[in-house]
């Protein structure tokens, strides 16, 4: 009997998009409210089947994006009202980035400063990470910048008025403007960028205290992030209110031509994040000799973790175990994975970059060369520690765009598709930090993993 039934309901929903679209293409001639009768009808049944056979929250994301764009079609009156769920959403994100960055990040260094004891595993990883997380920022500022999918938006007159100045400054006032005054200050404004540098400064001379006084410190601000982590998972659970509640208002205003926008969005970033890990990782994996198929086998558990809950971190322990079962040292495995979660973000600082720039035209904004590599710097910066939360990444865009000047509703408008690119920066995160610890094992001169009678 439900049997039966998933399949009538399966074929009523096909049929209603078969009908839709064959309309939308003049090969039909069909009353519009019958269709929209219909859309509804395909929505419930959906809704029902997701809620009895207990679907989880990436797929109430995605769903509740399609439930959004409808409301915005059909009613746009409330639609545009349905924005202050966005907005409660992207106050609860914002709320969060001072503690997560000051925890992830005093630990990341402060947890790690020991050298006599990491040696040379410490800044081989280190520099690796930064090499390889630049170049990622890069190609996302290629890419974007060649297909400039942000372009041709246009905003609703209600909005304009909203957007904050934007003025080009010199270099005296952007080196001023990266050091804080007043931290609570720093914290107030959303000043990202002065956040982490009191809060590296601060991890500086945390590690010139003794062990024993050092400890307690570190032992808070790894409980802080862990707290943040979890706090970050139950705003999460209000992720479907605000994707909706986003994608109704930026409908209702801006009607389905957005959505050619965020559709270029989604493909430059696949394209992108395919062209840094034929251009940089493969190359990587080919000069240290890698065995590509056993490798492949290796993390295809972990990065399907990833995909699938958009968290790096739901993937770190299966990552670990693989990579030691691979013939990586459990040594290096131990240091390079967990660290990397906070320095070796390859997809999302990708993503973040390209994001980045992308709210900047949707707003009409040119920015400049020079403020397109400082902003590159920035997040360079401010990305560490974001891979282990789902969506995690938009409390950094959201902090960047403050920094810059650039307005919050196309980051909105983003938050419509984000799940769908949240999955691809994920796994490449993963991937990223699998192949930086077969590398630093390479360089420190252990090649196990090229053993062929290594058991897989």
């Amino acid at each position: 009997m439900n049997k039966n039934l998933s399949i009538l309901g399966l074929i009523i929903v096909l049929i209603v998009c078969i009908l839709n679209t064959l309309t939308s293409l003049n090969v039909l001639t069909i009353n519009n409210e019958y269709l929209v009768c219909s859309r509804w009808v395909a929505i419930l049944i959906v809704s029902f089947f997701a809620i009895k056979n207990g679907y989880g929250l990436t797929f109430w994301i995605l769903f509740s994006m399609l439930i959004g764009a409808e409301i915005g079609l059909d009613f746009p009156i409330l639609g545009n009202n349905l924005n202050v769920l966005s907005k409660i959403f992207m106050k609860l994100i914002k709320c969060v980035i001072a503690p997560l960055i000051f925890g992830t990040l005093v630990v990341g260094i402060a947890g790690h400063s020991d050298m006599k004891q990491v040696g040379r595993m410490g800044w081989k990883a280190l520099l690796y990470f930064e090499v390889v997380t630049t170049v990622a920022l890069a190609i996302g500022l290629l890419f974007i910048n060649i297909t400039k999918v942000g372009v041709g938006i246009v905003q609703p007159e209600n909005m304009k008025a909203a957007m904050p100045d934007h003025k080009p400054q010199n270099w005296q006032e952007i080196l001023l403007h990266t050091f804080p005054e007043n931290i609570a200050k720093s914290i107030a404004d959303g000043q990202v960028l002065q956040i982490v540098v009191f809060t590296i400064i601060f991890a500086m001379g945390l590690t010139m205290i003794s062990a024993d006084k050092r400890k307690p410190i570190l032992e808070f601000c790894d409980s802080l992030s862990e707290v943040m982590f979890k706090f970050t998972k139950i705003i999460m659970y209000v992720a479907p209110f605000g994707v909706g509640g986003a994608m109704a208002y930026t409908i209702s205003n801006m009607g389905l031509d957005i959505f050619k926008n965020l559709i270029g969005l989604v493909a430059t970033l696949y394209l992108s994040l395919i062209a840094f890990i034929l251009l940089v990782l493969l190359p990587i994996a080919l000069y240290i000799k890698l065995p590509i198929r056993k490798f492949i086998k290796a993390i295809t558990e972990p990065v399907s973790l990833a995909f699938a809950t958009a968290s790096s971190e739901a993937a770190l322990p299966s990552a670990l175990n693989n990579m030691k079962k691979f013939g990586v040292p459990q040594k290096i495995v131990s240091f390079v994975l967990p660290t990397g979660y906070t320095f070796n973000l390859d997809g999302t600082t990708l993503y973040l970059s390209l994001a980045s720039v992308f709210v900047a035209q949707a707003a009409g904004i040119n920015m400049s060369i020079s403020n397109q590599m400082l902003m590159v710097f920035t997040l360079m910066l401010t990305s560490k520690g974001v891979a282990g939360v789902a969506r995690a990444s938009l409390v950094i865009l959201a902090g960047t765009a403050a920094s810059f000047g650039l307005p919050e509703w196309p980051i909105a408008a983003i938050l419509g598709v984000d799940a769908l690119m949240d999955m691809a920066r994920t796994s490449v995160n993963v991937i990223g930090n699998s192949l930086a610890a077969v590398f630093i094992s390479w360089w420190e001169g252990d090649t196990t993993y090229q053993n062929p009678d290594l058991e897989d």
